[in-house]
């Protein structure tokens, strides 16, 4: 996620799911009663999950750029076959979409995974979306609870590709309808080895985090003026010290990188001018957050940031470093791109209000 002054990267894990309480009843359970209600609809759309691995072949019959993640998620439980659903008319895939948790054992977190098989026209095809879309989350997710947010992987360019336009506006179409509206559009960026990192500039030392409670004040400051989208409802919900705070141990604390890789950039009177945190998640190397403190910002502080944390990554020989930021965030897309990264696509966020869909 992204604000004035301050990038957070979260490719896989920008959101988290509200509270609830996760049914104990056997999901599958659930879902058979729905497939055999679906298997006498008029137009012969049966909707049901996957059976297991089995099917994956199915499942993968539309192209996504996650397609060749999917083993890989499901044997680490971080997907399951009853969150994985499709639309069928007899062998025919028509849609299908997928939940996603970032670790084994939890609740899904994002819905990233929703596609409509272009040969099927509007407006059947956004009708078996719909249906297919609240079939499904009645068998998964708790009733009463706001649906985890929708992420959609889509072409820098999308919107001059007539195809690539109808696919996504194809998507909104069919989660608009269910409740949902667009939250922000993001930038992809990506690092790739062989760019040139900036030498350090000597305006800023570095050190690694003291500690949760720096971070958390750091993070809390760096709040103050965000532009960020999903920071902002963040605010919109709670102080900033909460969400702050929510931020750092709901997804900072469990990257399974090292924190202390983690850096603050000091002034040379020794004040904390600003901090990133390069990391790994459980794909890729990433600028998971950067900030500047409001009183540094303006000065090109980012640079040195950016900079630093590409440094670090870049030592451990990753095959390339990704970030993200909002559209609408001119000035951190812009240090991005000063530092060498490329974009290689865009992200559509869409969220649902408290208690739908309906």
């Amino acid at each position: 996620m992204t604000r004035g002054g301050t990038s957070r990267c979260t490719p896989k894990t920008s959101c988290r799911f509200l509270p609830g309480v996760w049914p104990d009843a056997d999901p599958w359970a659930r879902a058979a009663h729905l497939t055999r209600g679906s298997a006498v609809n008029p137009d012969n759309l049966i909707i049901r999950p996957i059976a297991g691995r089995s099917e994956l072949d199915l499942f993968r019959r539309l192209p996504y750029v996650l397609n060749d993640e999917l083993d890989d998620d499901l044997a680490a439980g971080r997907r399951r076959p009853e969150w994985m659903w499709m639309a069928l008319r007899g062998d025919h895939l028509v849609a299908r979409l997928s939940w996603w948790a970032p670790r084994a054992g939890e609740p899904p977190e994002l819905l990233d995974i929703l596609d409509l098989d272009d040969a099927t026209p509007a407006p059947a095809s956004i009708d078996a979306g719909v249906r297919l879309f609240e079939t499904a989350s009645a068998a998964v997710l708790p009733a009463g609870v706001r649906p985890p947010e929708h992420n959609a992987f889509v072409p820098a360019r999308w919107r001059d590709d007539a195809g690539a336009r109808r696919a996504v506006e194809g998507r909104i179409a069919v989660l608009e309808r269910t409740g949902a509206r667009p939250l922000v559009e993001r930038l992809r960026l990506e690092w790739r080895p062989g760019t040139p990192i900036a030498p350090p500039s000597g305006r800023l030392a570095f050190r690694p985090v003291a500690g949760r409670e720096e971070l958390v004040a750091l993070m809390t400051l760096v709040l103050d003026g965000t532009l960020d989208a999903h920071s902002r409802a963040d605010l919109a919900r709670m102080p900033a010290e909460q969400a702050a705070a929510q931020h750092c141990d709901d997804e900072l604390a469990h990257y399974p990188s090292p924190r202390e890789w983690w850096r603050i950039g000091t002034s040379p009177e020794g004040e904390p001018v600003g901090f990133v945190i390069p990391a790994r998640n459980s794909y890729n190397a990433m600028i998971a957050y950067i900030g500047v403190v409001p009183a540094h910002r303006g000065k090109g502080y980012i640079d040195d940031l950016l900079a630093e944390g590409t440094r670090i990554l870049a030592g451990q020989d990753v095959p390339r470093v990704r970030a993200a930021t909002d559209v609408g965030n001119v000035p951190m897309a812009q240090a991005f791109l000063r530092a060498g990264y490329e974009i290689i696509g865009r992200r559509i966020d869409m969220t649902w209000s408290e208690g739908e869909p309906e």
